[in-house]
Parts: structure tokens; C-alpha cells; sequence
């Protein structure tokens, strides 16, 4: 029994019927431009490729493909490389200004340091420092001076010239062990040196300070006068190796000892 070929509608045209009528549109559609959109179209670009090279074009396809994948791959490996770089030069960045922050830091501290080393040096040279006991003064009678004003004979210290009220000073750092009336010395205050000597401050018109108290040099303890024995204001300066009358000893000699120009 024969067959015939179905014909009708419903019957696929031949490939070779598609492939001419494809052929009539793009040449109906290239003189108004719509072929260049057209074969711009994956799908139409993919289907002409296809039925025009068959697996030609697929091999080209695929290693162009590949390419693209190798470029992209080269291209994160730079942006890879590039950060990495980056990080380093900014990790050492970081540790650079880390090391000159400690550094200045280092150095602060040392310039502090040696603030405090030169301040405690100043204190140190001030609390031992002598000065004279009134300043701008002069001696006006010096020790070992004979008379018979002197119960022992001789002047047992020097005196400074000054008018009553003047301001009397300790000429250095020490205790105060006496302050208060001295008989024949009127008002009188005795200082314990830091070096283990001492010194007297006599005919006072007032003090100003008491037992106990520590003194600093230049600080001001009394005013002079004219109590006790005298016969006219002014200081009488002692420097002893005790506390006591009679223990005197050459009172230019060692205020000129301890730096003082008198």
C-alpha cells in the first residue's frame, strides 16, 4: 500500500523552504535597517550560525569562550595581586607610624624625666643654698671684736647693720630649736642646720616663727631691733657647733664656706 505525502496547513515547510523565505525577509528588511538589529539578536545570530557552520562555529565559539575565562581569571589575579599590595604597603605604613609614635613617645618621656631630674636638682641646690641673713647689708662688727660690752670679753658672733624692723632671714634649710626671749641676746631664734650646725639670730624686735618649724634659706623669721644687751639696732649672727653659748665659731668663715659673699 502506497503513501501519500500529507499536504494541507498543518504541514511543516521543507528546511530548504525556511531557509528561503528567511533569505526573502532579510533581503526585504535590509533596505529599511532592521537586519542590522536582527543579526545583532542572539537568538537569530545563534540559529544563523548554527544552520550557515555547524560545528565549526561551535569549536570557535567555545575557544573564544575559553579565552574570555582565561582573561577574566588574569584580570582577579591582578585585582588579587593589587590588594595584596595594597595591605602590604599599608600594613607597613602602619607599622612605620606605630614605631615613630613610640619613639616620640620615648623621647617624651625621657624629656620629662629629665624635667623632673633637673627640677628636683634646682630644689635640691635651693634647699642647701645659703644666702646672707639680711640682704643688701654689711657687717658692721666683726667676730672676736674686744670691748667690755661683751660678758666673755670679745664679740662671740658678727653684726649686720640694719634699722629696726628690717626683715631677718634664715641663711639656709634647718629646724627651728629655739625662738623666743634670750636674755642678754633680747629676742633670739637659734636654727639646727641641715648640716648639723647652728645658727643665731639675736635682738629681734619681734618672730615670726616657732619650735619645731622648718625653715627654708631666704625665708623670713624675724624682724631686727634693738632687745636684750645692745646699744643701738641691729642683727647679731651666730654660727655654733651646738645649741649653746660658747660654741661659737668664725661666723664669716662659714657663711663664706657655704657660698655666701659677705
Amino acid at each position: 500500500m502506497a503513501f501519500t505525502r500529507a499536504t494541507g496547513k498543518h504541514r511543516l515547510p521543507s528546511r530548504m523552504t525556511r531557509t528561503t523565505r528567511r533569505t526573502v525577509g532579510v533581503a526585504a528588511l535590509a533596505t529599511t535597517g532592521v537586519v542590522g538589529t536582527l543579526a545583532a539578536s542572539p537568538a537569530f545570530a545563534a540559529e544563523s550560525a548554527a544552520e550557515q557552520t555547524g560545528p565549526l562555529k561551535a569549536v570557535a565559539m567555545g575557544d573564544s569562550v575559553a579565552q574570555e575565562i582565561d582573561a577574566q581569571a588574569a584580570a582577579q589575579r591582578q585585582a588579587a595581586e593589587q590588594a595584596a599590595a595594597r595591605e602590604k604597603a599599608e600594613a607597613a605604613a602602619r607599622k612605620r607610624a606605630q614605631e615613630a609614635a613610640a619613639k616620640a613617645e620615648a623621647r617624651a618621656e625621657k624629656e620629662r624625666e629629665a624635667k623632673v631630674r633637673a627640677a628636683r636638682e634646682a630644689e635640691r641646690k635651693r634647699l642647701n643654698a645659703y644666702t646672707a641673713p639680711i640682704a643688701g647689708s654689711y657687717v658692721s662688727t666683726f667676730y672676736k671684736a674686744g670691748g667690755a660690752v661683751w660678758s666673755s670679753g670679745s664679740h662671740t658672733g658678727i653684726d649686720f647693720h640694719a634699722a629696726s624692723g628690717t626683715a631677718v632671714h634664715a641663711v639656709g634649710s634647718g629646724t627651728v630649736v629655739e625662738a623666743g626671749w634670750g636674755g642678754s641676746y633680747g629676742n633670739q631664734v637659734v636654727i639646727k642646720m641641715t648640716d648639723g650646725t647652728y645658727t643665731q639670730y639675736g635682738h629681734l624686735s619681734s618672730v615670726n616663727v616657732s619650735v619645731g618649724q622648718t625653715v627654708i634659706p631666704g625665708q623670713q623669721i624675724a624682724l631686727s631691733g634693738a632687745t636684750g644687751n645692745v646699744t643701738g639696732a641691729h642683727l647679731h649672727f651666730e654660727a655654733r657647733t651646738t645649741a649653746e653659748y660658747g660654741s661659737d665659731m668664725d661666723p664669716v668663715a662659714y657663711l663664706r664656706a657655704h657660698g655666701v659673699n659677705v
